[in-house]
C-alpha cells in the first residue's frame, strides 16, 4: 500500500515539475524571445484602435560555410498619424512632421484635406521614420499627432536576387502578402496569423509531424532558408549587368546550379529592381523570366540531341556522315552557321563546330517517335521549381508530321522552353543521365527553432551514363580545343561547354536575319560536376554569335567558382 502511495506522490511531483518547467519556458519566450514584439503590438493596439503591427517570417541566403545572411527581414521605425478631432493647427502640425519626414509625408494639400475630416480619429500621414526622427517628433508633443511604432518589409541586399526573392505588397483589401517570387510561393510559411505569438510552445514543438511535412504547402509559420550563396549571387549579377550594358541587350540572365541535387546557387537577371523602392519599379520587371518566359535557345540544344541518339543506339561516337553545308527539309533550307560543307566527318565535330546540318542528320537517324519521346521527357512537364507562375514549353512542332520541325528542334529552333527547363535538361548530361528538381529553398526554420530540411529528391532517369559521358567528352574537347583557339583550356580542370546562337522570331512570322538570342552552358569538373552554368542574353547589339558575347563571362565565372570553393583539380598539367 505504501509503495502504491509513494508511486502516486512521485507521479504528482513529476507532473508539477513538468508544469513548472512549461511555465518557465513560456515566460522565457514571452519576456525574452518575444518581449519587444509584445510591447510593440500592445502600443499599436492601444494607440490605433486595434491596428496590428506587421509581422512576417524572414528569408535567408546561405553562405558556403552555412552562415545565414538576411535576404528579407523586417525593419522597425515609426509612422505618424493624426486625430483630426484633436488637431488644432494643421499648418503647424504639417510643418513639424515635414521637418523630420520630408520624403515620407503626404503632400500638403492631401494633409490639409485629411485634417478636415473631423469625423475621423485616426489617419496615417507618414511612414518609415527612423528611430531618431520618430523620437524627435514625439518629443514635440504636437496636439493631435501620434507617433507609433511600425514595421515593414526590408531587403538588405537591395537588388540581389530581387526577382526570385519577390515582394510583399497590398492586394485586394488591406492585407499585405507575398505577391511574387519566394515571398508568394511560401506565403503560408512566411505569413503570420494575428495570434501567432500566443500559441502554446509545446504545441508548436511537439505538434503532429504530419502537419510539418517538408514542403511549402504544409510547413507553417517560420523562416525560409535558401540555397542562394550571396557572394556567388553578387558576382553573377554584376557580370550580367556588365554584359547587358556592353551589348545593349534587351535582357540577360544566368543560373548556377548543383546538377546532382538541383540546388540553385545563384540566379540573376538584368535589368532588375530594388524591392525597397517599389514606387519607381517598372511593373514588367516584377515577373520572373526564368519560369515565366520561353526562348528558342539555339545550339546548346545540340548536346541533348546528340545524347538522345547515342542513348537510343542509332549512332556511336565513331559514326560519320557527309556534311554538305546546306540541306532542304520539306521545303525549308537548313544551313550550317557559315553554310560551308565539311565532307565526311565524325559525330564529335557536330558539337565542336556546332553544325546544324549534322544535328538535323541525327534527328533523321533518331526518328520522329523517339525524338519526341526524349524531348517530351525533358521538356513537356514544368520543373516544379519553387517559384510561382511557372509556364510550360512550346513543343507544337514535335506533334506535326513534317520532318522540318524535328530537324530545327535538333539545333534549338522551332521549340521554346524556359531557362529553368533548359538548365534542368542540361543538368541530366552533367548528372550521368538523371534529371533532378531545381529548387531555391533548402529548409524551413519554424518559430520554435526546429529546422525542417525540404525534400527535393525527385529524380528522373533520361539517358544512360555511357551516352552522357560520350557527349561530355565532345563538350570538353570543344572547351579545350575550340574556345578562344584552345586558350580557354584549364590545365588542371576539365570543363564541358557549348555555345548557342538562335535567330529571334519576327512578329510577322519567320525569323529575323540580324537579331539573335545568345546562350551558353557549361559544367565542371566535366566528369563529376560541382556546378552547371546557364547564361543567356537576348537581342545583343552589334554581334552575331554567342562566342563573342558569353565566352568571357562564362570562363570568368568558372575561374571564380574554382577559387571561391577551392574545387580540387581533376586532371594534371599538360606537357
Amino acid at each position: 500500500m505504501r509503495a502504491q502511495f509513494r508511486s502516486r506522490i512521485r507521479l504528482v511531483l513529476a507532473f508539477l515539475i513538468l508544469a513548472a518547467l512549461g511555465i518557465f519556458l513560456r515566460l522565457y519566450f514571452v519576456q525574452i524571445v518575444h518581449g519587444e514584439t509584445y510591447s510593440q503590438k500592445a502600443d499599436r493596439q492601444f494607440s490605433s484602435g486595434g491596428s496590428g503591427l506587421f509581422d512576417r517570417g524572414a528569408i535567408y541566403f546561405t553562405r558556403k560555410d552555412g552562415t545565414l545572411i538576411s535576404a528579407a527581414t523586417l525593419a522597425t521605425g515609426f509612422l505618424v498619424a493624426i486625430n483630426p478631432q484633436v488637431l488644432g493647427d494643421p499648418e503647424a502640425a504639417y510643418s513639424a512632421i515635414l521637418s523630420v519626414a520630408p520624403s515620407s509625408t503626404i503632400p500638403r494639400d492631401a494633409f490639409i484635406a485629411a485634417a478636415a475630416k473631423k469625423s475621423r480619429v485616426y489617419i496615417e500621414v507618414a511612414h518609415r521614420l527612423s528611430d531618431e526622427n520618430g523620437q524627435a517628433l514625439s518629443a514635440r508633443e504636437v496636439p493631435g499627432v501620434q507617433v507609433l511604432r511600425e514595421r515593414w518589409r526590408q531587403y538588405p541586399g537591395g537588388k540581389l536576387a530581387a526577382q526570385s526573392i519577390g515582394i510583399v505588397s497590398y492586394g485586394s483589401g488591406d492585407a499585405r502578402a507575398g505577391r511574387t517570387g519566394l515571398e508568394a510561393m511560401y506565403e503560408g510559411t512566411l505569413a503570420r496569423s494575428g495570434d501567432s505569438l500566443y500559441r502554446n510552445f509545446f504545441a508548436e514543438l511537439f505538434s503532429g509531424m504530419s502537419n510539418l511535412l517538408v514542403n511549402a504547402k504544409d510547413a507553417r509559420e517560420g523562416d525560409i532558408i535558401t540555397t542562394i550563396e550571396p557572394e556567388v549571387q553578387t558576382r553573377l549579377a554584376g557580370d550580367l549587368a556588365k554584359l547587358n550594358q556592353r551589348y545593349s541587350s534587351k535582357e540577360s540572365g544566368g543560373i548556377i546550379m548543383d546538377p546532382a541535387t538541383g540546388a540553385i546557387i545563384a540566379i540573376a537577371s538584368y535589368p532588375t529592381y530594388d524591392g525597397n523602392n517599389l514606387q519607381s519599379v517598372d511593373p514588367t520587371l516584377l515577373g520572373n523570366s526564368f519560369v515565366e518566359h520561353v526562348y528558342e535557345f539555339g545550339s546548346i540544344m545540340k548536346p541533348i540531341t546528340m545524347t538522345a541518339a547515342l542513348d537510343a543506339g542509332v549512332i556511336t561516337p565513331a559514326t560519320t556522315y557527309d556534311d554538305t553545308g546546306c540541306i532542304t527539309v520539306n521545303t525549308a533550307r537548313i544551313c550550317n552557321w557559315d553554310a560551308k560543307a565539311r565532307g565526311v566527318i565524325p559525330m564529335r565535330q557536330i558539337i565542336m563546330q556546332s553544325l546544324n546540318v549534322g544535328s538535323s542528320w541525327i534527328a533523321d537517324q533518331l526518328g520522329q517517335d523517339a525524338f519526341r519521346e526524349y524531348f517530351t521527357k525533358l521538356f513537356a512537364e514544368k520543373t516544379g521549381v519553387d517559384l510561382p507562375n511557372e509556364t510550360g514549353a512550346l513543343l507544337r512542332n514535335l506533334f506535326k508530321p513534317q520532318q522540318v520541325g524535328y530537324s530545327t528542334a535538333a539545333f534549338g529552333q522551332g521549340i521554346a522552353v524556359t531557362p529553368m527547363q533548359m538548365i534542368r535538361a542540361l543538368g541530366a548530361l552533367a548528372n550521368g543521365g538523371t534529371m533532378v528538381q531545381p529548387h531555391l529553398v533548402r529548409a524551413i526554420r519554424l518559430n520554435s527553432g526546429i529546422e525542417r530540411t525540404l525534400d527535393w529528391g525527385k529524380k528522373t532517369p533520361i539517358f544512360s551514363a555511357t551516352s552522357t559521358r560520350e557527349t561530355v567528352e565532345m563538350m570538353s574537347a570543344l572547351n579545350d580545343e575550340i574556345l578562344y583557339g584552345g586558350k580557354a583550356k584549364i590545365p588542371t580542370m576539365s570543363v564541358a561547354a557549348k555555345t548557342g546562337t538562335a535567330q529571334l522570331t519576327s512578329p510577322g512570322g519567320g525569323y529575323y536575319t540580324d537579331r539573335f538570342f545568345h546562350s551558353f552552358t557549361g559544367f565542371f569538373p566535366a566528369y563529376n560536376p560541382r556546378f552547371i552554368i546557364l547564361l543567356y542574353t537576348n537581342d545583343p547589339k552589334g554581334v552575331q554569335y554567342a562566342s563573342e558575347t558569353l565566352n568571357t563571362t562564362f570562363l570568368d565565372l568558372v575561374h571564380f567558382l574554382i577559387d571561391y570553393y577551392a574545387v580540387p583539380p581533376d586532371r594534371g598539367f599538360s606537357t
